[in-house]
């Protein structure tokens, strides 16, 4: 029987740390990797400096901006329904193959020198499946100007919470 608590954290945008915990524990390893579900996960802590940037500061950069950057939710589809960057585009989790073929589809198109945002916010930054392999992969495509959003905590309490701008649905 599943605990009240453990549903919560499910609903919450903890779901992605619950996902990890259990999939672990069943041995699923993503995409393939035989480390074991943190791999991914702790390589969002490799993301250099430089490349991220705090909720605020993307929230001003939308605000005023000339330039309109590209964003893009790389984690899963039930919270960017339910919360999103106004403008921002799902292409599904970067942790899977499939979402990472949809974020090159998507990107190929663009000019290599276009800011392109890129933000998961399943859950803190230091468990996250999905920021790495997508900003991987777009640094292997060329582009130099790629920022990450630094969602300590979620999507929810970082973005959300703070009274940032937001769009529901697709």
């Amino acid at each position: 029987m599943i605990s009240t608590r453990a549903l919560q954290v499910f609903a919450g945008a903890g779901a992605c740390l619950l996902i990890a915990l259990s999939s672990a524990a069943i041995g699923f390893s993503p995409r393939g990797t035989s480390s074991g579900a943190f791999s991914q996960s702790a390589a969002a802590r490799e993301i250099p400096a430089a490349n991220q940037i705090e909720p605020k500061q993307w929230a001003e950069m939308l605000a005023q901006s000339k330039e309109k950057p590209a964003a893009v939710c790389v984690g899963f589809q039930f919270l960017y329904t339910s919360a999103h960057v106004p403008g921002a585009v799902y292409l599904g989790p970067a942790r899977t193959d499939a979402g990472l073929d949809l974020l090159r589809k998507w990107a190929e198109k663009l000019p290599r020198n276009k800011i392109l945002l890129i933000y998961c916010g399943c859950c803190p930054w230091d468990n996250c499946p999905n920021i790495h392999p997508a900003f991987e992969a777009l640094q292997k495509m060329g582009f130099t100007r790629i920022k990450v959003v630094h969602i300590t905590q979620d999507f929810d309490k970082d973005w959300v919470e703070q009274g940032f701008p937001i769009e529901k649905g697709k």
